[in-house]
């Protein structure tokens, strides 16, 4: 028995042992529990960064910005060769990529993959979902002296006529 006068099994039973934080035997809803869960937005919206870290990933996030029309071609002037840069100049007006229906969620990257056919050399694949149409675009990044990765070719495929496009 404590000095307390209160047994310890008393207070077992009230649930006013250690660890508790607030007065014996209340429940509340809105505090938070002993063991945090992380919810399902949270750690999707932490592999979603973690993801976007890959440079496949990055590069099919900007390629799909800029071939939608969403962002100037010249934010990716340092970021390609100029064989690449020169294809992303010619193509951006077009915006293949861009929506059919102005109404259409903007286009995503799904999924994207890698292929190194050696040290140095990413040859990546990407789906873009925009709205109920797939895309598929393909790229190849090499690393530089100073180690950074940039595109040195693009590729989209079948050209799909887009909402800038007359059929």
């Amino acid at each position: 028995m404590r000095e307390t006068g209160v047994s310890e099994e008393s207070l077992r039973r009230r649930g006013g042992g250690a660890g508790r934080s607030g007065p014996p035997g209340r429940r509340d809803s809105r505090r938070p529990r002993a063991t945090a869960a992380v919810s399902r937005t949270a750690a999707a919206a932490a592999q979603r960064r973690e993801r976007e870290r890959l440079p496949r990933y990055w590069f099919a996030h900007q390629l799909v910005l800029t071939l939608s029309g969403r962002r100037p071609v010249h934010t990716l002037l340092g970021h390609t060769l100029p064989a690449a840069y020169d294809l992303l100049v010619e193509l951006a007006p077009r915006a293949p990529l861009r929506p059919a229906d102005s109404r259409a969620a903007a286009p995503v990257v799904q999924r994207c993959g890698e292929y190194r056919p050696r040290h140095g050399v990413i040859e990546a694949f990407a789906r873009i979902a925009s709205g109920d149409r797939l895309s598929a675009l393909a790229f190849r990044l090499e690393l530089g002296a100073d180690a950074r990765w940039r595109c040195a070719a693009i590729d989209l495929g079948p050209t799909v006529p887009s909402a800038a496009t007359p059929v």
